[in-house]
C-alpha cells in the first residue's frame, strides 16, 4: 500500500527517503514580518531579527486547507502528525481537514496529536515510516504508533525567554533575571502535552548535566534520542557524548531546528526526544 505521512513544521522533519511525506508549515509573525518555516527560511535571520525587536510576536498554525492540501490523491492512506494541541491549533485544523478529506478522498486518514514538538515528533514520524514500508496494515500502523507514544519524551533545555515573555506566556521579569543571571530553564512536555519547567540550572555545564540527569531518572536507558538545537552545537555534542558514556549503543542524530523550533528554543536552546 502507498500511505503518506504528513507532518507539520515542528517536527523538524521537510523530506524523507523511501516515504511519501510533505510537511505543512507553520508561521512566526512579528509586527508586519510572517515567517514561513519551510526549508527556505534563514532561521538565524529570523531569530536575528525577533530578538533585535519589542514588538509582540506569535505563530501562526496551517489551516484546514494547508492540510487537506497535503493529502494527494496518488496514495492509499495519510498519517499525520501535528504539533501538541496544548500549545497550537494544528491538530484541529488536520482534523478538521481529515473530515473533508476521509469523504472526498475515500481513504482512511489517522491525525496524531503528538502531545510535544520538535525531535519528539521526529522519532513519531519515523515510527510511522519504519511500519510503512514494513508493508504494515492501517490500522495496525495506528494501533503500533499509539503504544510507541507512550513510550516517547521530550526535555529541553532553554537559556533565554524573550519570545515566551512577547507573546505572554511569562513575565517579561522572569525573561530578564534568566537571561541576566545566565540560567537554563529545564523542562519537560508534560503528558497532557504542556511544556512543564522542571529545574534551573545557572551556567552551561550544569544545565547540560541537568538535562541529562532528567533523561535518566524518566527511565532513558539505552535506544533512540534525537537533538534539534538552536544555534548550539557544542551543547548538543556534549548532550551526546554524555549519553553515550552511560548507553554507547544508543541511537543519536544532531540537527538544527527550524523556525517554529527556533522560535520558542531561541539561541542557545536544545530540545532532546528520547525512547523510554
Amino acid at each position: 500500500m502507498n500511505y503518506k505521512i504528513v507532518s507539520d513544521s515542528a517536527s523538524n522533519v521537510f523530506s524523507m527517503e523511501d516515504v511519501s511525506f510533505s510537511s505543512v508549515p507553520l508561521k512566526i509573525v512579528c509586527e508586519e514580518r510572517e515567517y514561513v518555516d519551510t526549508p527556505e527560511l534563514d532561521v538565524e535571520k529570523m531569530t536575528n531579527e525577533l530578538k533585535a525587536t519589542k514588538a509582540p510576536s506569535r505563530t501562526s498554525c496551517p489551516n484546514v486547507a494547508d492540510w487537506a492540501g497535503a493529502f494527494s490523491d496518488n496514495d492509499d492512506g495519510v498519517f499525520g502528525v501535528a504539533i501538541t494541541s496544548g500549545l497550537s491549533g494544528s491538530y484541529n485544523a488536520a482534523e478538521q481537514a481529515k473530515e473533508i478529506s476521509s469523504e472526498e478522498k475515500n481513504k482512511p486518514i489517522h491525525i496524531f496529536d503528538s502531545l510535544s514538538a520538535g525531535p519528539e515528533m521526529r522519532l513519531i514520524v519515523e515510527k510511522i515510516a519504519e511500519l510503512v514500508k514494513g508493508g504494515e496494515l492501517f490500522s495496525d500502523i495506528v494501533t503500533k504508533v499509539n503504544e510507541y507514544m507512550k513510550k516517547t519524551k521530550l526535555v529541553f533545555s532553554l537559556e533565554s525567554l524573550s519570545n515566551f515573555a512577547k507573546n505572554g506566556r511569562v513575565s517579561p521579569a522572569i525573561a530578564k533575571i534568566t537571561g541576566l543571571l545566565g540560567i537554563r530553564i529545564i523542562g519537560k512536555a508534560s503528558d497532557e502535552g504542556t511544556l512543564q519547567p522542571l529545574h534551573k540550572a545557572r551556567g552551561a555545564e550544569r544545565g547540560i548535566s541537568t538535562l541529562v540527569k532528567e533523561m535518566f531518572s524518566s527511565g532513558f536507558r539505552g535506544g533512540k534520542v534525537r537533538i534539534a538545537h538552536c544555534f548550539n552545537i557544542p551543547a548538543a555534542e556534549k548532550i551526546r557524548d554524555a549519553i553515550l558514556s552511560h548507553f554507547p549503543k544508543s541511537d543519536i542524530l544532531i540537527e538544527k531546528c527550524g523556525g517554529l523550533c527556533s522560535f520558542y528554543a531561541e539561541k542557545g536552546g536544545v530540545l532532546v526526544g528520547y525512547e523510554v
